[in-house]
């Protein structure tokens, strides 16, 4: 999928896209440390779009639970040279995941075609302007807290109503800024300040978030709410992700960021057929 089909795409969210994660980063909870070499991290790039990825996630910065900032050069150093051997190789959907803007910035520059911002717009404020200025989509994710602390004991009085209050706020401030509605994207932000029941409430309680207007992204790839209740090791996850997804998709979402690329294909093309999706 390229830029121009995605646009498209956003109008009329006629199927379920899958994401792509590629986390360029020692310490993230999945596969830290595993795409060190920049020939590695692009080979498995193009292969996950061979196998069905619409768009590639790239990520310079674990936000993992507990995970320590890592300093700006450090961030783009990772990322901004694979965006640019990716570009050079394919025209895949690149999306950055960041939540600096400088980096943001930066990745566009080199060929990136969306941001993909945790904090939903509140860690760094100079990114509403930035997305506006490059009339690009941005993913808006709720989170309680930073990653350093945001599991250190979250709370919710309603999950869901809080949830869609963080985007009703969120959503104004990126209008003001000049952020077009086509191009905004939620994401509930499975695992981020979020309770072990709290993502399953998510998944069960979507619809309430896709009626906002917006296309939904979920993301519970190998997470730790699957490991803990299955009690399995983060390699042995993969039928906790699909089951999710598969549940996700049927109550509104539509993109799933994914580890497991031709699993979460396969899923998607019978989740689909159920539904009556073509």
């Amino acid at each position: 999928m390229n830029r121009q089909e995605f646009q498209s795409w956003l109008k009329h969210q006629s199927h379920t896209l899958i994401m792509g994660i590629l986390n360029m980063t020692p310490d993230s909870f999945s596969d830290g440390g595993q795409f060190k070499s920049h020939d590695k991290a692009i080979d498995h790039a193009l292969k996950m779009v061979e196998e069905g990825a619409n768009i590639i996630d790239i990520g310079g910065e674990s936000t993992r639970p507990g995970a320590e900032a890592v300093q700006l050069e450090e961030e783009l150093s990772r990322t901004i040279p694979i965006i640019e051997a990716i570009r050079l190789k394919s025209d895949c959907l690149i999306s950055i995941d960041t939540y600096k803007s400088k980096v943001a910035k930066a990745a566009l520059a080199a060929g990136a075609d969306m941001v993909n911002d945790i904090s939903g717009l509140t860690f760094d404020h100079n990114m509403a302007s930035l997305v506006a200025k490059r009339n690009v989509p941005v993913i808006i994710m709720h989170i309680k807290g930073k990653p350093g602390d945001m599991q250190k004991n979250p709370n919710y009085d309603n999950l869901i109503k809080e949830i869609k209050a963080f985007f009703e706020v969120q959503i104004a401030i990126a209008k003001k800024a000049g952020i077009d509605s086509g191009n905004i994207i939620l994401d509930p932000g499975i695992g981020f300040g979020k309770r072990l029941e709290d993502n399953f409430e998510i998944i069960r309680e979507l619809g309430q978030i896709s009626t906002m207007g917006y296309p939904v992204l979920l993301g519970p790839s190998r997470k730790s709410f699957i490991g803990f209740t299955l009690d399995l090791p983060i390699e042995e996850r993969i039928e906790g992700t699909l089951a999710s997804i598969t549940a996700g998709v049927i109550n509104g979402a539509r993109i799933v960021r994914v580890h497991d690329i031709r699993a979460t294909r396969r899923t998607l093309t019978i989740t689909e057929k159920i539904m009556g999706i073509n």
